[in-house]
């Protein structure tokens, strides 16, 4: 039996070779010195425990994880950081999209997290349905000044993997935002030409052979120019905003003021949220601003499109109807996006109060961030016309 040859055969190729297994599965610390005492001394088990990836002078506890890590378990190395990704994928997720945040992260009084959007959401459906907003978790109560943000719950999701949408490549989620828009060959690009009517859209790595055989740089004067009258229409309506703003500037009375929108509810069998400003002066006359939600509709909260529509009353009483012109813009300290819009309207003391108007908010995205705020701070203009 070949357990039971001598050494004479194996040297002569007589029996099986002999196992390979330190070159397989790299020798942890106990098998170097074992080896090494075998052979006489501790320069071989040194020279082993090297090969193995482990500083023979660090502390015991270190040369076992570095000699563990290295050749033959380098596989299940890899296997064991990707089970610790997936674990912090489900410790760091958001509580309420069970997604990973994607900007701030706040975290309720007893450390469970949620992302910006989601925390937003939460305390915009609570002032819907007069409720204290709670966390989903542990119900908890949360409001802006209850939570805070998570510092290393951001940077940490911010050095996680992730994958390029076009490439399939794996880059940390701090620099993912970067290579998908500067650095990816295969990330969805434009011909250059786009202004003059291409419509190419394609991966960036064909942008070059697009560009060089793209036909619309020999098109004719005539084709260019119903190009460029479709373009101009669309700046049309733009200038026409601005060119308004500028003659009302030009006005001789002109008023603004810092609008402070406070929730209320209507005394109805099932009550409405709905908003009013403290009394204000503006060109020597009282006003008041009103808003609503979703036009009124009984249940906002069940609805994923949320708008905010206001209206304008003259409460002073005037001796002639006054002309005037008006808009809301988003106020100094608050980051919500408002498009400029002008309504007109004529106060007099029969017709003192505007219909509601569409608040020209962005999205419901900006107007949940409105709902969830204590107060709504905006700013009004008024420009009175004079004949």
């Amino acid at each position: 039996m070949a357990a039971m040859s001598g050494p004479e055969e194996r040297d002569a190729g007589g029996g099986p070779a002999a196992p390979s297994a330190p070159s397989a599965a790299p020798p942890g610390p106990a098998a170097a010195a074992s080896l090494g005492g075998e052979s006489g001394g501790a320069e071989e088990a040194a020279a082993l425990l090297l090969e193995a990836g482990a500083d023979p002078d660090a502390p015991p506890k270190k040369r076992l994880r570095a000699a563990g890590s290295g050749g033959g378990g380098s596989a299940e190395g890899a296997a064991g950081s990707v089970k610790l990704e997936e674990r912090l994928y489900s410790v760091l997720c958001c509580t309420v999209c069970l997604d990973l945040p994607k900007a701030s992260v706040y975290q309720c009084t007893n450390g469970h997290l949620m992302c910006a959007g989601c925390f937003i959401h939460l305390l915009a459906d609570s002032r819907l349905k007069e409720e204290q907003a709670t966390c989903p978790n542990c119900r908890c109560e949360i409001s802006k000044s209850l939570c805070c943000r998570n510092l290393a719950v951001e940077k940490a999701v911010s050095e996680l993997p992730a994958e390029c949408g076009f490439c399939a490549r794996q880059f940390p989620r701090s620099l993912l935002d970067r290579h998908q828009k500067e650095e990816c060959q295969d990330r969805v690009t434009q011909c250059k030409y786009k202004r003059i009517g291409c419509p190419w859209q394609g991966p960036f790595h064909e942008l070059c052979v697009h560009e060089a055989e793209c036909s619309h740089p020999t098109k004719t004067g005539n084709e260019l120019m119903e190009i460029l009258d479709e373009m101009d229409q669309s700046r049309k309506k733009e200038m026409q905003l601005y060119n308004s703003i500028f003659s009302l500037l030009s006005f001789e009375k002109i008023g603004y003021t810092e609008v402070q929108f406070r929730p209320y509810r209507t005394d109805d069998f099932i009550t409405r949220l709905y908003y009013e400003t403290p009394r204000l002066t503006v060109l020597n006359q009282t006003w008041v601003l009103k808003a609503r939600v979703n036009d009124s509709e009984r249940n906002p909260n069940l609805s994923c499109k949320r708008t905010l529509s206001f209206q304008l009353i003259l409460k002073s009483k005037v001796n002639s109807p006054m002309e005037c012109s008006f808009l809301l813009l988003e106020g100094p300290y608050d980051d919500v996006k408002i498009n400029p819009v002008i309504y007109h309207f004529v106060f007099s003391n029969e017709s003192n109060e505007t219909d509601y108007m569409a608040l020209p908010i962005v999205d419901s995205v900006e107007c949940n961030k409105l709902l969830a705020a204590k107060n709504i701070n905006l700013r009004l203009f008024i420009f009175q016309i004079q004949k």
